[in-house]
């Protein structure tokens, strides 16, 4: 399984994770259809040029969509092994997906669009805030060694609100100080690891004493609203930053290629 990073817009990723062995291919998140094939953007003008194009997902409002998918629901394609999780908060019909290969060495993929990022989650733009930590809380019981791959490329401000969460967290300080030389390279800091995530992601950190005495809160589903809140205090009060990816760069990396940070 080899998994293409496709910067896009100003700051989204897509992805097209590919099977080896048949050579067919999955597209994650197109924003961008000619950065897989066509001239122009969205699901509807990839499924004109390529008829009888599977569309899926769990939102009905997904255009072009063929087949809906339910939580839990395992598709597959070679050897790939696709598990659909529902994982609401910013959307009510957002959807992870958990990809693996029997007898592989490589470590297991989560694409997890808006639900997950590096060192940070989505706005809860449609549900609430029990929603997005149960959510996470799903996703943060998959294997340490899951590769996350997250739909935007917010890696640099989601590590300095991290710092401002847990001023003496080591693993947030080594994140930022890697981070910004990723920046510095113009190169995409995705994707990170489940296992990372959990040492220097303030959200699924909200059972930490650091977090919960920066909030003022105790129970887990409070604690994930108040730091919300406070990332949006944070965001707002910022300024505003150049995107790191950039629209015409694109990366073919193994699941396996990431550069550690120190």
């Amino acid at each position: 399984m080899k998994v293409k990073v496709i910067p896009v817009l100003e700051d989204n990723y897509m992805y097209l994770v590919i099977e080896e062995l048949t050579r067919e291919a999955v597209a994650v998140d197109v924003a961008v259809p000619k950065r897989v094939r066509g001239p122009r953007a969205g699901n509807p003008e990839l499924a004109r040029l390529r008829p009888g194009l599977a569309v899926l997902g769990a939102d009905e409002r997904i255009f072009s969509l063929t087949r809906r998918l339910a939580h839990g629901e395992e598709l597959r394609f070679g050897a790939i092994h696709v598990r659909c999780l529902l994982t609401p908060g910013h959307t009510a019909g957002h959807m992870s997906y958990f990809l693996w290969e029997d007898d592989c060495p490589d470590p297991p993929a989560l694409f997890s669009g808006d639900a997950l990022s590096v060192a940070g989650c989505g706005s809860c733009l449609e549900g609430s805030a029990q929603q997005m930590y149960q959510s996470l809380a799903e996703l943060g019981t998959l294997p340490p060694e899951t590769k996350v791959f997250c739909g935007h490329e917010h890696t640099l401000s989601n590590l300095e609100f991290a710092q401002k969460v847990e001023p003496c967290n080591d693993h947030v300080r080594a994140k930022l100080s890697w981070a910004k030389k990723r920046d510095e390279d113009d190169v995409p800091t995705v994707p990170s690891t489940l296992g990372e995530e959990r040492l220097y992601n303030p959200f699924l950190r909200v059972a930490e004493e650091p977090v919960r005495k920066f909030t003022g809160k105790a129970v887990p589903a409070d604690v994930l609203e108040a730091l919300c809140k406070e990332r949006a205090r944070f965001e707002q009060a910022g300024e505003p930053r150049q995107p790191q990816a950039r629209a015409l760069l694109a990366l073919q990396w193994g699941l396996l290629s990431a550069a550690p940070h120190e």
